[in-house]
Parts: C-alpha cells; sequence; structure tokens
C-alpha cells in the first residue's frame, strides 16, 4: 500500500518560548494533537515552528510528529517530517517518513 485514504482531526495549541534565543527569534511555536480514522487508525502527537506575514500572504513552518496506530493490521509507529512554504499565496508542502523511524 502507498496510499491511505481517511480523514483527521488536529488541534492546535500555541507553546511560549522555552529559551531567550527562542523567544528573539520570533518565531510561532505550537503543539500539535492527532486523530487519524480511515486506512490508518492512529493518533500523532507533535510540534510545529512557524513564521508569517499575512500582509504578503507568504511564511513557512517545519513541524515532526510522532504517529501511533493501525496500518493495514499492522501496529506501530513512525515519525513524520512537514516542510512547508507559501510564496505569495502559492503553497509548496512535502511530508516524509523519516527513515528508519518506524517501529512494529
Amino acid at each position: 500500500m502507498d496510499h491511505a485514504t481517511g480523514s483527521f482531526e488536529v488541534k492546535l495549541a500555541p507553546q511560549k518560548p522555552d529559551n531567550p534565543q527562542a523567544e528573539a527569534a520570533g518565531l510561532g511555536r505550537m503543539s500539535i494533537d492527532k486523530q487519524f480514522d480511515g486506512d490508518l487508525e492512529a493518533t500523532s502527537q507533535g510540534e510545529m515552528l512557524s513564521v508569517l506575514d499575512r500582509s504578503l500572504g507568504s511564511g513557512g513552518y517545519v513541524a515532526l510528529k510522532r504517529v501511533t496506530g493501525r496500518l493495514q493490521g499492522r501496529e506501530g509507529s513512525f515519525v513524520l517530517q512537514h516542510d512547508a512554504t507559501m510564496n505569495r499565496g502559492v503553497p509548496q508542502m512535502s511530508i516524509i517518513v523519516v527513515p528508519d523511524s518506524g517501529t512494529g
């Protein structure tokens, strides 16, 4: 299976910078909780860093999250890495499974 279908619900929660350098960077930081339903029955927890210029419609984010659940009868976990940009309203996104991050 190279493609799974389903739906998900996501909850983002803003987080405060945890050190002076992070605060000085002026980046947004959020925790990510997701529930997947469909071919992938799973939950995930992770973290995202972002920056956005709403007036120009440009920004970007990076995120890592560990997904734990069941896919095609197999149980385990893996880590997803997100990389996305918006260039004056034009989106580009990449999501990959981090090599060797799988269990089960």
